[in-house]
């Protein structure tokens, strides 16, 4: 009985394919964080001034108030 080993080698093709899906899905999660923030600016804009300042922030203090965990203000 023989036995035959094949060798395909590797072009790159399949180290190409799995950099664009890691790269498709870091801009998926990036776009689904844009959009929840997006949701969380357009309730606190929504608010009155008087329930703004309940919470503690002003009207122009929303972005940073929604984005407090990513900069350090």
């Amino acid at each position: 009985m023989a036995n035959t080993t094949t060798h395909i080698a590797d072009t790159g093709f399949r180290s190409g394919i799995a950099h664009f899906f890691q790269a498709f899905g870091a801009g998926m999660t990036a776009y689904m964080e844009r959009r929840s923030r997006a949701d969380q600016i357009a309730k606190l804009n929504a608010l009155s001034d008087a329930e703004l300042k309940k919470i503690g922030i002003s009207r122009e203090g929303i972005p940073a108030y929604v984005f407090r965990d990513m900069f350090y203000v």
